[in-house]
Parts: structure tokens; sequence; C-alpha cells
């Protein structure tokens, strides 16, 4: 039960966000009542964390495994972006904004281990570009991570940019595309043209 629970929630938390689902809405969509999730949950806070960490842990899993098949560096950043936006449902009820917001302990616990294994990605993915001729090789692999992943938070902020304004797909193309014309030599950069058309007309893959 505690697994049912804990996946019904993370739909919900997507679809509709942390705070508008209550612990009513899960028990009436499981068919169970809300004393059954207390017995696996003390409270909201409580189910909260487990999801976020449930989701967590989950993208790690899609992300490593995508890692392993080597793909192209270029072709990796879009196949990732596309695995987490896919497993998040396009961030629709912007849960990283609702979790700083209305659960800052549990956001802070996440990203930092967010951090480490992003970063780890990001260096990893950098380095093999670097020695296929992809990216240039005077970049700071420490610095572009660093920066990759502190900018990744930052374009889901509502305040700056406002879901009705900017879809979280929208933001992810933009910022990808931006932060592989910086790094990526003439090779990279022809890499990375051939991919965007691929990405924008997926019939052509």
């Amino acid at each position: 039960m505690r697994t049912n629970i804990i996946i019904k929630s993370t739909e919900l938390f997507l679809s509709l966000g942390f705070k508008s689902v209550t612990m009513d809405k899960i028990a009436n969509e499981l068919g169970i009542s809300k004393k059954t999730i207390y017995q696996h949950f003390d409270n909201k806070t409580k189910l909260v964390e487990a999801v976020t960490w449930s989701i967590f842990e989950n993208i790690t899993i899609g992300i490593e495994a995508i890692i392993k098949e080597e793909k192209n560096p270029i072709e990796e950043i879009y196949q990732i972006k596309c695995f987490v936006l896919e497993h998040l449902k396009d961030e629709k009820s912007s849960p990283q904004y609702q979790l700083q917001k209305y659960y800052p302990k549990i956001f802070k616990a996440i990203k930092t281990e967010q951090s480490c294994v992003m970063g780890d990605c990001v260096k990893s993915n950098l380095k093999r570009g670097m020695a296929l001729n992809l990216y240039r090789e005077t970049i700071d692999i420490d610095f572009i991570s660093k920066i990759y992943f502190n900018t990744i938070f930052a374009i889901k902020d509502k305040d700056i940019f406002p879901l009705k304004k900017f879809s979280m797909n929208m933001l992810m193309e933009h910022f990808i595309e931006y932060h592989l014309r910086g790094i990526c030599t003439p090779l990279g950069v022809e890499t990375l043209e051939k991919q965007t058309k691929i990405t924008k007309n997926p019939i052509l893959n």
C-alpha cells in the first residue's frame, strides 16, 4: 500500500502541485481512508518527502541508463532533457518552485543530492565531448558544470519565467542550445545544428 500511495501521490503532485493536493484528495483517488495513508506517513510533509526522493531516484536511474548508451554527447543532452520532461509531465505544476516555497528543507536536501549527481553527469558529458572534438578543449569543466546546474534551477523560477509565457520545454530547448553554442567547436556546432533539426522534426530521426 505504501508504494501505491507514493505512485498516486506522485501523479497528483506533478499534475496539480504540492500545495493543491490534500490528503483527502489522495485518499479519494486511491479509494481508501485518510487513516490508511497516516498509517504509512505521519503527515503530508513526510509524504511529500517520500514522493520527492522517489522521483529523484527514478530520474537518476533513467539518466544513468541513457549515459551508459554512450551516445554522442550532444545527442545525450537532448535525450536526457526529453526523459526528464516526460517524467515530470513537462513540470506544468512547477514542482520545484512549489517545493522550494512550501517545503524548503526538503528542497534544500534534494538540491544538494542533485548537485552531486548532475555535476558528475555534466562533467562526464563535457570530458567526452572534448575527447571527440565536439567541445572546445579550453573550457573549464568545473566552472561549466556549476553554471549548467544552477541555471537549470534558475529557469524553473516561475517569478522569472511564468508558465503562461514560458513552457518548460521551450526554456530547456533555448538553454541547451545556449549552453552548447558556448562550448562547441565548429564540428560541435555542426552536430548541434543537425540535432536541433531532428528535435524540431522527429520524423527526420
